[in-house]
């Protein structure tokens, strides 16, 4: 059996989707360390054999990747022989001025990060927020039961009576049956409560992942007792789902900002190794056997290159710097509505709180006047001076006060989890519940 602290802790360790958001939180931390890494030298390395004709030609060739380049001079004559030829070499590049553009995706990224363990939060909150939910809603149920199954041994101990009465020809018949549709009505409640209780277990059981077995709760002491005053509200800033959208809003602002440094020049270091051997010689001479494959001359080079952007970018880079600063404006825009949405939603959270307790405080008042409603009613029936039509009503009316003063006490932790999730945290719920002894 599972308390509410135990099952809010349980879904946040086997829900899929908490899961799921731990890992995006993972992912983004690994695109921080991509975004770091461009800052490292990089080393590109080369190894070819070939066996190809040396058939050269004077002329130019525009830059492809289809055909190969030739070195080496224009022979007198074609021809169709081959040769070995070899090549290794090593280029080392390093750009150690960027202009920022590299900061600027290292911060991207880092945003990201920041946006996903919001994200992260928020999946947490509504994970806890629907297993509160569900949890309640099964503890509402089977309260519900009780009220049933008292019902309904009232109602049954009230058709003996009446049959008893009609049997000794004391009161009329249809008082025989008035009480029997009595107690065939709070039967089909019973079970209709029965009913809703295995639903609400089931709703339950799935948002805790688990589905091989019916899930049961614990509510000891947890509605004994009216719970203590909650400790004070969370700061709107602080809610997950408004930290979200703060997220997003620094995502796109960082994009703006690699979008801004994009045109800039980029210098590069860069230091080659070479080596090459040919079975060919200048002379049209081929040579036999493996020569070729050994590699007989080396070169080395170190070089300083600025690379500059396409001129013909502009408008395609500026169109893009449009859209993200329509998107940087859009994702505030969502900021500000997710503030007035937290904020409405604590101050609704708030009055639903005052309301449970004035509703959990009165319950009590109005079952106590139904009890005594009802057994004056029974003790007037019963002494001949009321109708079987007065007990049921009494009866009915006792029925209703019993519900509604369980539901009351449930229905005051509803509004408690509603305001902890407004909140932005369910510790202050967790609080109560240690407090009120019902974990």
């Amino acid at each position: 059996m599972l308390t509410l602290e135990e099952a809010l802790q349980y879904a946040l360790d086997h829900y899929p989707s908490v899961r799921a958001a731990l890992e995006q939180v993972n992912a983004a931390a690994a695109n921080v360390s991509v975004a770091k890494s461009a800052s490292l030298p990089r080393f590109d390395s080369v190894w070819q054999t070939n066996r190809a004709t040396a058939n050269n030609i004077f002329g130019q060739l525009l830059p492809q990747s289809v055909i190969p380049s030739l070195s080496g001079p224009v022979l007198p004559a074609a021809s169709g022989q081959s040769v070995w030829g070899s090549a290794a070499g090593g280029l080392l590049s390093w750009e150690p001025v960027d202009f920022g553009l590299r900061n600027a995706m290292v911060r991207e990224a880092e945003a990201g990060v920041a946006r996903a363990r919001a994200d992260e939060g928020s999946t947490r909150l509504g994970v806890q927020n629907a297993v509160g939910v569900a949890f309640l809603s099964v503890v509402s149920a089977q309260q519900t039961v009780a009220a049933a199954a008292a019902d309904v041994q009232r109602r049954e101990i009230l058709a003996r009576a009446a049959h008893t009465l009609v049997d000794n020809q004391l009161r009329p018949g249809a008082e025989a049956s008035r009480a029997d549709a009595e107690l065939a009505a709070a039967r089909t409640r019973a079970i209709q409560a029965q009913q809703s209780v295995m639903v609400a277990q089931t709703t339950l059981g799935q948002v805790l992942a688990i589905v091989d077995r019916p899930v049961a709760v614990n509510t000891s002491r947890l509605l004994d007792a009216a719970p203590p005053n909650a400790p004070a509200a969370v700061p709107v800033p602080q809610h997950p789902l408004v930290q979200s959208e703060q997220a997003a809003v620094d995502v796109a602002r960082a994009r703006e900002t690699v979008l801004a440094k994009t045109d800039r020049p980029r210098l590069y270091l860069q230091s080659s190794v070479s080596a090459r051997g040919s079975g060919a010689n200048p002379d049209g001479v081929f040579d036999g056997g493996a020569d070729g494959l050994g590699l007989e001359r080396a070169n080395w080079a170190a070089a300083a290159q600025v690379v500059f952007p396409n001129l013909f970018d502009f408008a395609s880079l500026r169109a893009r710097r449009t859209a993200a600063g329509a998107l940087t404006r859009a994702e505030g825009a969502r900021y500000d509505e997710a503030v007035l949405t937290v904020t409405s939603q604590q101050r609704t959270a708030e009055a639903l709180v005052d309301a449970a307790r004035a509703i959990a405080q009165n319950t009590p008042i109005q079952l106590a006047a139904a009890q005594q409603s009802e057994a004056q009613a029974r003790a007037r029936y019963d002494a001949g001076l009321a109708a079987i039509v007065e007990v049921a009503e009494a009866q009915n009316l006792v029925a209703s006060a019993e519900y509604q003063d369980r539901a009351a006490r449930v229905d005051v932790w509803r509004a408690l989890l509603a305001r902890a999730v407004a909140q932005g945290s369910l510790a202050s719920l967790i609080e109560l519940l240690r407090a009120s002894g019902g974990q």
